[in-house]
């Protein structure tokens, strides 16, 4: 044949066609699908990892959260046996070599990518081919017995496996790719079979990104594997960051009612629907949103997830249907943005069912913070004008779903959902579609209903415009990722609501705290300096008079109660207006934490009270103890006056005389007139106070306001003589005292040794509160003893136990008040003694003796006044503003500098506890001092914190040099304005000056009076040698505040930032009640307790009745399991742990994130278990062998889990 004749030929009759490219031929070469016998024995050979191990795997994890089979064994030593025999399966998992399938699969779809897209192409091809020979007649065999199910249950069961087993598709291959990467990830890193398969995540994600769908849920084992799909989602994320938003749209229905078919009609996907292949599990689908459509919809991706049927046939048989829908339906609700619920129109019955599911998942998702939209569709309505004629059945699909809604709140315990609508937003008009069937008639002959597509297309511009008006922030690939696995933990435990733990919420809830903690310490710090300038005013009341426009000091105080009180206002509506705020944004995942806007408004509301009573109390104080002062300064005054007129004319009577007077006959004059002068004088000071019967006093009237019936007995008692021996909790009763002795005997907790606890702990707050009051040398005021009861009464509300009884309370408060009593008495004593007028009067003798000299002399005084009057008056002054501002200045440093995290949130704060005792790892002075006084340990360790930072470099110092500096400008700044008025005389310059440092310095009253008498200094010298002075007098307090060490500083704050930091981080102080790990819940006003990490409950103390071991049991665990527990408040009877909630309904123990989450406790009890032992007087705890092989990084990991560090 010629050869051109033939060529063109050949371009003549070709019709090109995919089939004869080269890729697509070599990708049907590749496809190792095309030659398949036998499809059971094909997956036990070419697939084993995915068979009985994987399903036993899933069984294991899920029966350590269950712990069903647990029996009589302890929960830990449970879990550790579960886990050993994880190992052991993952351990023959990594023994298969891969197989050759596998092989050539992982081989042909590494391929470049037109390539890869045939492949997979030939393979669903050939698989289909398979599934329609193979599945056909099993499928018809089903049907027939599943029409009499009740006697056919056995042999549908069979049908059911045979065709699990029959059924292959490509999403089996990549289920095995998936075991082969997450057993090899237990080999050790430098194995070479596990970096041969570390590139296999990449390789799924870019699949994803091809329009591939992900395996998320394994239908077969009903279980997700968590490492696999994190990975494949970590690398979908590096490989499409930053633009990495999503949203996601989920189908949930009853089986073969089309879902998979709406959503590729909806999307254009291919989800699989042919070859009479149901889905089984859950897969999700990528979907690129195009550029100018992104700014609409606020995300880069649509995910779709289509899951398999509710309420299948298949399931139905088996056990546990009911909560493997559950699961599944509360997996893909949580995960969505929107749900589109399938409901097809022919069985009411299965409708039914369907919505009791889909109502228990919102109804979780409520009560975790997500709130998904969601749509109703009808399918197969034959009236295309359906949503017009139905409002009758919206209307009863509305009442099923609040007959759902009350059924499933009853289940979860959250009976205050009435109404569907008390769930989620939900509108009846707006929220169903009515879709008519896809076929004219009966396929495979009938033709398509254009209908169909049009309805279809109508919902998915609805569910557009539903997703544009979402005023929630839309999450990233790595936050989906996050809520898969919180979401999947929680529903592995039997209890959704009670074991749900997710970072995201955790994170959103930290940044809400550290906001809030932000926003009241501001409030806090106003009213702190506020309040400092109140008293300056008040200190300096009648020395600077016409500033305040008043010579009454009470109206002085009503003035600064009002405006006090303005204040106060002002600052709770900025509170309350940021929490607002804050609220209405849409970033940062604000609406999982709207369950807790309620508990910070009212902490807001209660912060206003404290701070009312705390600023009202504080003036009212200030006045009554300047009230004081004023008649002893009036006393002072006159023996001031007294004194200079006999000076004077001591002065006048040697200058008369014509005898020389020499140094000493000036001195012998002198003293002899002191002395005469003296003796005159009355020296009447305050009036002694009977402290003791003003605290006896107080607390009668508090036991009358809280109407114990044992206010008679406290008639008759001597406080003074309370407080004497240590306090020991009462016992009534001889059979009570032996029954605390045998128990005490054998080292175990009762109710006694827990009140004994509580009280030493109160004795210990109130102690450190009246040992800083009597540090500050004032008065005593009864506002001192009322906050001391006022702390007394507030722990003993917070324990709200019904059993700290009247008696308990009062010998409790008279032991305090005994000592308190005797300390105020003596801080009482040594005020009147600092303050008695004739000490002050011999104190400034030198003074006068000196001035009396300089006058007879005819001496200079400009300079010597000068010095006197910036030493005794401006200088003390200057360093009590000094230390009067620190406090607050050193709570802000803490709080900015690079200890900022650590006292952000209680939980941050917990975190750098026990990361800081990890670190230091010692038993002595740490782990115990830290769990058996733990209020003590915290004070301690945020006193040294403090005092580690501040030693560092020369923070401290700048802080005081910054307030120095303040002080003597305004000092500068007066003397400079007050020499502008050339006609007062140095007097009235002196007191210009004052009353314009008046409001931020308190000048020493008794050095001002003895500062002007006796003056003659000319006022334009003695101002030029007073800015010398203060310009010496900044020198030598900047030597003198350099050589402070910062102990020191701290000791003299009258603002103590260690006090305002503990009660920041401390919050209520609750414990819980098995192992004692205190509350991290943020808000004062918080009615839910909650800690990050728990504990074995042996470091609290327990252990067991008979061989008094340590208990290494777990209270996150033991709340799901079967155990019971036994205490005081269950009367010693046996109590559920499930229903633990019953005893103590204001904790919430939610399950452990992970299985390794407690790992830092574990760790901890491992290593120190002989010396916990020796400590709690018991017998070393058995320890579970898992335990033994957590490592000190691992623990440190489980800690940062626990607490979302990142």
């Amino acid at each position: 044949m010629d050869r051109g004749h033939t060529e063109a030929q050949y371009k003549f009759n070709f019709i090109l066609v995919d089939e004869d490219c080269q890729e697509c031929q070599t990708a049907k070469q590749n496809a190792i699908t095309s030659n398949i016998p036998d499809t059971f024995r094909y997956k036990e050979s070419q697939l084993p990892l995915q068979g009985k191990m994987w399903k036993k795997l899933a069984q294991l994890e899920k029966e350590q959260c269950r712990q069903r089979d647990i029996g009589a064994k302890s929960p830990e030593m449970y879990k550790s046996e579960l886990k050993v025999k994880k190992t052991q399966l993952r351990e023959k998992q990594a023994a298969y070599d891969m197989s050759k399938a596998m092989t050539c699969f992982i081989s042909a779809i590494s391929t470049p990518g037109l390539e890869r897209s045939y492949v997979l192409k030939w393979m669903r091809m050939n698989l289909d081919n398979l599934s329609r020979e193979s599945l056909s007649g099993l499928r018809e065999q089903y049907k027939e017995k599943c029409q009499n199910s009740s006697e056919n249950k056995e042999d549908i069961k069979d049908l059911d496996k045979q065709i699990s087993n029959s059924s292959l598709g490509t999403e089996h291959f990549l289920r095995e790719m998936g075991q082969l990467y997450e057993s090899s990830v237990l080999l050790p890193e430098g194995e070479v079979s596990r970096q041969q398969l570390l590139h296999l995540p990449k390789l799924c994600a870019e699949l994803l990104l091809d329009g591939y769908p992900l395996e998320l849920v394994d239908g077969d084992a009903s279980n997700i594997p968590l490492r696999w799909v994190s990975d494949v989602l970590c690398e979908l994320d590096a490989l499409v960051k930053p633009k990495n938003k999503i949203m996601v749209i989920t189908v949930l229905g009853v089986q073969s009612t089309g879902k998979s078919t709406l959503l590729n009609t909806m999307f254009g996907v291919q989800f699989a629907v042919s070859s009479g292949r149901c889905t089984r599990g859950a897969f999700m689908l990528l979907i690129k949103v195009k550029e100018d459509f992104k700014k609409q919809l606020d995300c880069d991706f649509v995910v779709i997830i289509d899951t398999e049927g509710l309420k299948s046939p298949e399931l139905a048989q088996l056990d546990d249907s009911h909560e493997h829908d559950n699961e599944l339906a509360t997996l893909v609700i949580g995960l969505s943005d929107i749900t589109i619920i399938n409901i097809a129109m022919e069985n009411s019955t299965e409708m039914k069912d369907i919505l009791q599911i889909v109502v228990h998942a919102f109804l979780r998702m409520k009560e975790v913070g997500k709130k998904p939209k969601c749509q109703f569709v009808h399918q197969n309505v034959s009236d295309v004008s359906a949503h017009d004629k139905n409002m009758r059945d919206r209307k009863m699909l509305l009442e099923q779903l609040n007959e759902m809604t009350q059924a499933a709140a009853k289940m979860e315990n959250k009976e205050e959902n009435k109404n569907f609508t008390d769930v989620i937003e939900y509108n009846p008009d707006t929220g169903n579609w009515y879709i008519p069937g896809l076929w004219h008639g009966n396929p495979p002959m009938a033709p398509v209903n254009a209908g169909y597509s049009e309805a279809v297309f109508e919902l998915k511009r609805n569910m557009v415009q539903v997703l544009q008006r979402c005023d929630i922030s839309k999450n990233n690939i790595m936050e989906f990722l996050e809520w898969t696995k919180s979401l999947w933990n929680a529903v592995k435990y039997e209890n959704f609501i009670f074991s749900f733990r997710n970072s995201l919420v955790a994170d959103a809830y930290m940044k809400l705290c550290t906001k809030f903690n932000k926003w009241e310490w501001e409030f806090r710090k106003h009213m702190y300096t506020w309040v400092a300038n109140a008293q300056t005013k008040i200190s300096n009341f009648r020395t600077i008079l016409d500033e305040f426009q008043t010579s009454d000091i009470e109206e002085l105080l009503v003035d600064l109660k009002s405006k006090a009180l303005s204040q106060i206002s002002k600052w709770e509506k900025i509170l309350l207006d940021n929490l607002t705020k804050y609220y209405e944004q849409t970033e940062g995942h604000v609406c999982l934490v709207e369950g807790y806007r309620e508990t910070f408004s009212n902490t807001a509301k209660s912060l206003r009270r404290e701070m009312e009573n705390s600023v009202l109390n504080q003036l009212e104080a200030a006045v009554e103890i300047r009230k004081g002062m004023c008649s002893l300064e009036t006393i002072k005054e006159n023996h001031t006056i007294k004194l200079e007129q006999r000076v004077l004319e001591l002065l006048e009577e040697c200058r008369k005389s014509k005898v020389q007077k020499s140094d000493k006959d000036l001195d012998r004059d002198f003293d002899k007139m002191w002395d005469t002068t003296v003796k005159e004088l009355s020296f009447k000071g305050l009036d002694p106070k009977d402290v003791v019967e003003k605290v006896l006093k107080q607390l009668r009237l508090n036991l009358k306001q809280r109407a114990s019936p044992l206010i008679k007995t406290v008639n008759n008692i001597k406080l003074n003589q309370c407080g004497v021996e240590p306090f020991d909790v009462p016992i009534d009763g001889f059979f009570k005292k032996v029954k605390h002795a045998v128990i005490n005997m054998f080292y175990l907790d009762d109710h006694i040794s827990k009140l004994q606890a509580l009280a030493d702990s109160i004795i210990y707050a109130c102690l450190l509160l009246i040992n800083d009051k009597v540090q500050k040398e004032t008065d005593y005021h009864d506002n001192d003893i009322q906050e001391v009861l006022h702390i007394i009464d507030e722990r003993l509300s917070a324990s709200r136990d019904p059993q700290t009884n009247c008696e308990f309370e009062v010998k409790l408060k008279l032991h305090i008040c005994g000592i308190a009593s005797r300390q105020l008495q003596e801080m009482h004593g040594h005020f009147i003694e600092v303050n008695d007028p004739r000490r002050c009067l011999e104190q400034y003798r030198n003074k006068y003796h000196d001035d009396f000299k300089d006058l007879f002399n005819k001496r200079d005084q400009c300079k010597t006044k000068a010095e006197e009057f910036t030493q005794l008056c401006l200088k003390p002054a200057v360093e009590a503003n000094v230390l009067n501002s620190l406090g607050p200045d050193i709570v802000d440093e803490m709080l900015t500098g690079r200890n900022a995290l650590q006292f952000s949130t209680r939980a941050f704060f917990q975190y750098s506890v026990l990361k800081h005792l990890i670190s230091e790892f010692r038993f002595e002075n740490y782990y115990v001092s830290y769990i058996v006084s733990y209020e003590e340990y915290v004070k301690k360790w945020i006193y040294n914190q403090i005092k580690e930072h501040l030693s560092n470099g020369l923070k401290i110092w700048e802080l005081q040099q910054r307030h120095l500096k303040a002080n003597i400008q305004n000092i500068t700044d007066a003397i400079t304005k007050m020499q502008k008025d050339k006609n007062c005389n140095l007097e009235k310059y002196v007191q210009n000056i004052c009353k314009e440092l008046g409001n931020t310095l308190v000048i020493p009253k008794d050095a001002l009076s003895a500062f002007m008498i006796l003056n003659n200094a000319d006022q334009e010298q003695f101002a030029q040698w007073l800015k010398k002075s203060i310009e010496e007098m900044e020198q030598s307090l900047m030597i003198k505040l350099q050589k402070q060490s910062v102990q020191s500083i701290l000791e003299a704050l009258r603002i103590k930032p260690q006090d305002i930091l503990f009660n920041r981080v401390f919050g209520c102080g609750m414990q819980c009640p098995f192992c004692k790990a205190p509350c991290e819940a943020g808000g004062k006003a918080h009615t839910d307790h909650f800690a990050s990490v728990h504990r074995p409950q042996g470091l609290g103390t327990y252990r067991f009745l008979h061989s008094r071991k340590l208990d290494t049991d777990i209270c996150s665990s033991l709340v799901f399991c079967e155990g019971c527990f036994c205490c005081y408040e269950t009367d010693e009877e046996n109590h559920p742990y499930k229903k633990y909630q019953e005893i103590y309904p204001d904790w919430h123990i939610p399950a452990d994130p992970s299985i390794q989450a407690s790992d830092y406790w574990k760790y901890v009890m491992t290593h120190f278990n002989k010396k916990f032992a020796k400590e709690y007087k018991a017998l070393p705890a058995d320890i579970p062998p898992a335990w033994k092989n957590i490592t000190k990084e691992q623990a440190e990991n489980s800690l940062k889990e626990c607490f979302s560090i990142k």
